[in-house]
């Protein structure tokens, strides 16, 4: 049986024409969409879900392009562009007959979830972004020797054709490197789950590299309109991040608070894929969050 969110149902929702996402759906009160990374799936939220499904509806889809939600054809940047996810999300919530949610995500989910953040104002209620920057600053500071730990933003933002065949060929290699790289605990990812990421990667390469790809052209294009036109996100802000920022040579809180003027900012003694290395720690900050 393929690993699911304990206690949680499962609907597919349609969202825009031709896309529907795969949600997992649970508990009951204020609702709060989860929304997941880099080379994971839903279930990256498995033990969040659980504890904040005790007093919140909690909303856990699969993006556009990963998981068990459908996968549609790059046709252009505007196919996975965050502003065109951001509104799948907008829709699901809707469709589960929420106008008004809190928002968390991680990696690329955060991405996405800080787009809702700036085009859906008075739609996301709280945002949290957990180790990421938004896009425009993270390819404004990677540089020099630092940026090798970036390699891969490089390589899924070529052209369509090679970046695809490079990781086809090897889809378990290149997902899984990332899978053992950025854990710092890889007893945080038991063998069903780290399968079941593998699994979804595998049969979504052209969707993933087509997020990645949007990331370096329209993705930027938009956040720098949003940065020249000085719209930020009017919400209450939260951002967890590892000390990354520090190793790397620049102050991720300073460039968070250019854009965020609600924010508090967490560093979190863990790997990358804090939810499910630090659930505890987590939770923590999304009920913090959801008081202010």
């Amino acid at each position: 049986m393929a690993p699911a969110i304990a206690g949680f149902t499962y609907e597919r929702i349609p969202v825009a024409d031709g896309v529907s996402l795969n949600a997992a759906v649970g508990g009951a009160g204020s609702p709060i969409v989860l929304l997941h990374g880099f080379p994971q799936t839903h279930l990256m939220w498995r033990h969040v879900a659980t504890d904040l499904a005790a007093d919140h509806t909690v909303i856990c889809p699969d993006l556009r392009g990963y998981g068990a939600s459908d996968k549609p054809a790059e046709a252009g940047g505007a196919t996975y562009a965050k502003r065109t996810m951001a509104a799948d999300i907008v829709a699901l919530a809707r469709a589960l007959g929420h106008e008004r949610f809190a928002l968390a995500g991680h990696d690329r989910g955060a991405l996405v979830a800080f787009r809702a953040g700036l085009d859906h104002p008075a739609t996301i209620t709280h945002l949290a972004c957990l180790d990421v920057l938004p896009t425009l600053d993270m390819w404004e500071v990677m540089r020099g020797r630092s940026a090798a730990i970036g390699f891969h933003l490089y390589l899924m933002a070529q052209p369509p054709g090679l970046p695809e065949q490079l990781i086809g060929a090897s889809p378990d290699a290149f997902f899984g490197h990332f899978l053992d790289l950025w854990a710092n605990d890889p007893r945080a990812i038991p063998a069903d789950i780290r399968a079941a990421y593998l699994e979804a990667c595998r049969g979504a390469v052209p969707s993933i590299v087509a997020d990645y790809r949007a990331s370096a052209g329209i993705d930027v294009d938009h956040d720098q309109a949003d940065r020249q036109a000085g719209n930020r996100p009017a919400m209450p802000v939260t951002v967890l991040q590892q000390d990354w920022g520090a190793a790397l040579g620049f102050d991720a809180a300073a460039l968070w608070r250019t854009w965020a003027p609600d924010l508090r900012h967490v560093t979190v003694t863990c790997g990358h894929f804090m939810a499910e290395e630090a659930p505890a720690d987590v939770v923590e900050a999304l009920r913090e969050l959801l008081t202010r």
